[in-house]
C-alpha cells in the first residue's frame, strides 16, 4: 500500500485534531478539579505531617473527608452533564478500578507491615500514582507523563531525604498535582 505524501499529512492531521479534542474534552471533563483538589489536600497534609505530627492524623482526616465530599459533589455535577450509557459504563469501571485498587494497597499494606509512617505513606503515595497512571494509559495517553515525575520526587524525597520527607510531598508532590490542574484547565 503506497501512501502519498498528502494523504499522510491529512492522517497526521487528523490524528493531531483528534488528540486536541481529547484534551479539550478532559480540560471541560472537570478532571482538573480533581487534581487541585487532591494536590491542596497533599499541600497541607504533607506540610502539617511535617511540622504538627501530634496532631497531624487529625488534619489529614478532615482533610480526606473535604476532599472526598468535594470530590463527590463535582462527579455528581459534571455527571448529571454527560448522559451517554458509555460514559456511564466507563465511569463505573473507573470507579471499580478505584476500589479495587485501595484494596489491593490494604492488603500490602498489611503483608508488608510497615514500620513507620513515611513506609506507610510511600506505599499508599505509589498505588494512587499507579492508579493515575493507570487511568492516563486506558483513557488520555496526554495524562501519563505526570505521575512518573511525581513518582520521581516521591523516591528521592524518602531515600535521600529522610528528614525532608513531608515537607517536599507537600511542597513538591501537592504544587505539582496543583499546577497540572491549572495547566489541564488553562492550557488544553
Amino acid at each position: 500500500m503506497n501512501i502519498t505524501p498528502n494523504e499522510a499529512e491529512e492522517a497526521l492531521a487528523t490524528i493531531q485534531k483528534m488528540e486536541q479534542k481529547t484534551r479539550h474534552a478532559i480540560a471541560n471533563s472537570g478532571s482538573y478539579i480533581t487534581m487541585i483538589v487532591t494536590g491542596i489536600v497533599w499541600l497541607i497534609g504533607f506540610i502539617c505531617t511535617q511540622f504538627l505530627p501530634e496532631i497531624s492524623h487529625y488534619i489529614w482526616l478532615g482533610l480526606s473527608i473535604f476532599g472526598t465530599v468535594l470530590g463527590a459533589i463535582w462527579g455528581f455535577r459534571t455527571g448529571s452533564r454527560v448522559r451517554s450509557p458509555e460514559t456511564a459504563a466507563t465511569a463505573k469501571r473507573v470507579g471499580l478500578f478505584w476500589i479495587f485498587l485501595a484494596l489491593y494497597c490494604v492488603a500490602t499494606i498489611a503483608v508488608t507491615r510497615p514500620t513507620d509512617g513515611k513506609q506507610i505513606t510511600v506505599l499508599i503515595v505509589l498505588f494512587a500514582l499507579i492508579g493515575h497512571l493507570s487511568m492516563g494509559l486506558l483513557l488520555s495517553f496526554a495524562a501519563v507523563w505526570w505521575p512518573l515525575p511525581i513518582t520521581a520526587l516521591v523516591l528521592i524525597s524518602y531515600f535521600l531525604l529522610p528528614d525532608l520527607f513531608y515537607l517536599w510531598m507537600g511542597l513538591l508532590g501537592g504544587g505539582v498535582m496543583i499546577a497540572l490542574g491549572l495547566y489541564i484547565r488553562f492550557r488544553w
